[in-house]
């Protein structure tokens, strides 16, 4: 699982490129991001193979898991998720 740090102060973008994962004619209709109570969702997107959270907050030194579970036209559903560790930077 990948680790990101970031600042608390930021509002910026992270995201899933599901491309290698897809099977061919199968596409994204849906995409739910889970975040811990400490991080602001401040915005989000998705299109047929990719999704996009915009995060801000966090108290420093913690580290929290963010997920994204996505759904596709032929009803899979399947998580992708990311550490980030919160530090003054």
């Amino acid at each position: 699982m990948e680790l990101i740090t970031a600042d608390p102060d930021r509002n910026l973008d992270y995201g899933f490129d599901w491309t290698q994962w897809m099977p061919e004619l199968d596409t994204i209709i849906g995409s739910l991001w889970i975040l811990p109570v400490d991080l602001t969702l401040t915005g989000e997107s998705f299109d047929t193979l990719t999704t996009t959270v915009w995060i801000s907050g966090g108290i420093v030194g913690q580290t929290y898991t963010i997920t994204n579970r996505i759904t596709t036209t032929d009803g899979r559903i399947d998580d992708r998720s990311f550490l980030m560790r919160i530090a003054e930077r």
